[in-house]
């Protein structure tokens, strides 16, 4: 999601309403209490607003309107820490609703016998249960998850992927499952039910982005416990201060001691409440961003562990390269022109609708102009490829009479030129042999008896994609190239991808054993995988990536789920984890670093009286101590307000190393907490001064 529509998310009329129902009915006690911070500061406002009705009644400390407004701003605060989780909530619950309006009760063709297509009973989606089979046709909506057992269909799953374009669906290899709520378009196929109502992917998937429903991080929690922790211990200090107080203006005889109200404020200004407020909105905004990526996360450790990813092992095959080979080079035999062996490699090409084939046209056209505008297709005869001749090409007859070209595998095509009578030139097996080795594959071009030459196809690595593999070593996170091919045909290509290793030859077994001795070092592994074979190393994984038109045992195995089937996504999801933990570290030392500033407001004005000689740490000469303390609370409770989109979106991600990302954070959020406050409160100070409120 773009920064602008992400904007407009936060402002929707109808979202910020909702957060604003729920920030007062988060107000129960049984929900304020798990928030320890927050906590500390709605039994602040509690006693506050008590202490407000005492004085009323002529029984209190201080005057009336300012103990009344500490007791608003109080529980300003604490709503406005309500506000920022219920508005995180709020934009997870909206897409849990959006996936919900997807959910469809409809009748299934369950079959007696998966064999007998011919005997089927109507029956209720609601009522299939696991091992079930149905026979889903042309038209039907897919009632259940499943395997397909039998037949072959086009399914459009635009519901679940927002992918506008159909997908083959079959029984056996990778590409077998389908997902409750998409729709078969064409032909039939019969399908397995492989989970009971409340289970299914759909039903796992609205679950999953309830932000009420969320667990805490191990992260999260460790902050927690430091953040209960630095509230304890201003807990025992402000409660000693009172004490203090009472004796030093008992023992000099001038002075008044400390109220009560100036303690609570002292102690909600020194406990961590910024991010103590903002601390549940970050982790729900996390889980919301992977969502808005089109990615499932089954948790929001997931979330977190990709932030702390150090290795990323990468699939080739539509990851690093495009999937498909494509022609890159025209390498002529001896004696023969570089254009003639354009030319016929494209006549031979004209008829091959393969991606290769078509490469081959094109860079034909590209490099030499060829256009064959003067072929004519009825003096022509296709030669399709065959796993028998491993050849293809073409029989065509023009002014010089008939020109037989084929291309194919060297070994193809040495024996069709010596069966016609030629010789295969040492010449192009050293070309053939070059081309291996640089990691691509050669196709060999000859007319009759004579070789023309070799045709260089290799997989071409995304556009881009170095780049980004620099900047995640910028991070500090090692890339792994996952292949099936031999060791020279990888190392080739994790040369100019820039990977920093790659396994070739893969197995399910590899891959296991690669996961695991990293993770014997104590590294983070995150990997994506669709097939059957991948799922036990996805479930080894530290950070597992099913696709989601991959097996159902691969999903079950992963702990997020790509939506979208796109294998780079996991470098999308590796920064969306990054960008969480920043935030949350980025809005912490805010948090502490404002602290600072609101002591010189709050102690100098809260003592003023008791200690005459802290009147110098008056550094931002407020008006009053009334004035002082109403400012410092006020700005308390605002700063959560401002930080909500901060907190929702996430600060601008950037690939940096550890180090240099600490010194940045703690330059424009450690320096910006501490100076933030100073400006904020002295503007306060000046405005209740303007409005003669003090």
């Amino acid at each position: 999601m773009s920064k602008k529509s992400a904007l407009t998310s936060l402002l929707d009329p109808a979202l910020i309403h909702e957060a604003i129902s729920a920030s007062f009915k988060k107000l129960a006690p049984d929900t304020q209490w798990k928030n320890p911070v927050m906590f500390v500061v709605y039994i602040g406002s509690i006693l506050a607003t008590l202490l407000f009705v005492q004085t009323l009644r002529g029984q209190g400390e201080g005057h009336a309107w300012f103990v009344g407004a500490i007791a608003v701003w109080l529980w300003f605060t604490v709503l406005f820490a309500n506000f920022a989780e219920a508005l995180a909530e709020g934009r997870s619950k909206a897409q849990a609703a959006s996936l919900r309006s997807t959910k469809k009760n409809v009748m299934a063709k369950k079959l007696y016998h998966h064999q007998d297509r011919s005997k089927c009973l109507p029956t209720d989606s609601a009522s299939l249960r696991k091992g079930d089979f149905i026979l889903i046709e042309a038209g039907d909506i897919v009632p259940a998850d499943g395997e397909v057992v039998e037949g072959v269909a086009s399914v459009d799953e635009s519901a679940i992927t927002g992918e506008s374009a159909p997908v083959i669906r079959e029984s056996g290899g990778d590409f077998s499952a389908v997902t409750g709520g998409t729709r078969v378009l064409s032909d039939w196929i019969v399908v397995k039910v492989s989970v009971n109502p409340g289970e299914a992917f759909l039903d796992r998937m609205i679950a999953m982005v309830e932000g009420a429903k969320r667990q805490k991080t191990p992260n999260e929690i460790a902050l927690s416990i430091l953040l209960v922790a630095l509230t304890i211990v201003f807990l025992v200090v402000t409660a000693t201060l009172l004490p203090f107080s009472l004796f030093s203006a008992t023992a000099s005889g001038a002075g008044a001691p400390i109220t009560v109200t100036t303690l609570i404020v002292l102690l909600v200004c020194l406990i961590p409440t910024t991010i103590g407020g903002l601390l549940s909105a970050i982790g729900v905004a996390g889980m919301s961003r992977m969502m808005q990526a089109n990615v499932i996360a089954t948790s929001g450790r997931a979330v977190e562990a990709a932030g702390d990813v150090d290795v990323l092992l990468l699939d080739k095959t539509g990851t690093i390269t495009l999937g498909n080979r494509q022609a890159s080079d025209f390498i002529p035999a001896p004696g023969i022109r570089q254009e003639q062996l354009a030319d016929a490699a494209q006549l031979s090409s004209l008829a091959d609708e393969t991606p290769e084939g078509r490469s081959i046209v094109i860079l034909a056209k590209e490099t030499f102009g060829l256009r064959q505008s003067d072929f004519n297709a009825q003096q022509a005869v296709f030669v399709p490829f065959s796993a028998h001749t491993r050849m293809s090409g073409i029989n065509y007859t023009d002014t010089f009479g008939v020109r037989e070209i084929r291309k194919g595998a060297m070994d193809a095509i040495r024996k069709y030129v010596q069966e016609a009578g030629g010789y295969f030139p040492e010449a192009v097996e050293r070309e053939v042999a070059e081309v291996a080795r640089r990691g691509s594959t050669p196709l060999v071009v000859a007319e009759q008896s004579r070789v023309l030459g070799v045709i260089e196809l290799k997989d071409i690595v995304k556009g881009g994609i170095k780049e980004r593999f620099a900047e995640l070593r910028q991070m500090g996170i090692k890339t792994i190239m996952i292949t099936g091919d031999n060791p020279l045909t990888a190392a080739a290509i994790a040369a100019e991808a820039g990977v920093d290793d790659f396994l070739a030859e893969a197995t399910p077994e590899a891959k296991l054993k690669l996961i695991r001795d990293h993770q014997t070092e104590g590294k983070l592994v995150a990997m994506t995988g669709d097939g059957t074979n991948d799922a036990p190393a996805l479930a080894q994984a530290d950070v597992a990536v099913a696709m989601n038109t991959g097996t159902q045992a691969a999903k079950e195995a992963g702990n997020m789920v790509d939506l979208d089937s796109n294998p780079t996504k996991l470098i999308e999801i590796v920064e969306i984890g990054k960008q969480m933990l920043m935030t949350r570290g980025s809005l912490t030392t805010f948090s502490i670093s404002n602290d600072i500033a609101k002591y010189f407001a709050i102690i100098p004005a809260a003592f003023a009286t008791t200690y005459p000689q802290l009147a110098s740490l008056n550094v931002m000469h407020l008006n009053s101590p009334d004035s002082a303390i109403l400012s410092a609370v006020i700005f308390n409770a605002i700063i959560i307000v401002f930080l909500i989109p901060l907190a929702l979106k996430g600060i601008t991600y950037k690939a940096q190393s550890a180090a240099r990302l600490l010194r940045s954070n703690l330059l424009i959020y450690g320096l910006g907490g501490l100076i933030v406050p100073f400006i904020g409160i002295k503007a306060i100070d000046m405005l209740l001064g303007l409005l003669g409120l003090v």
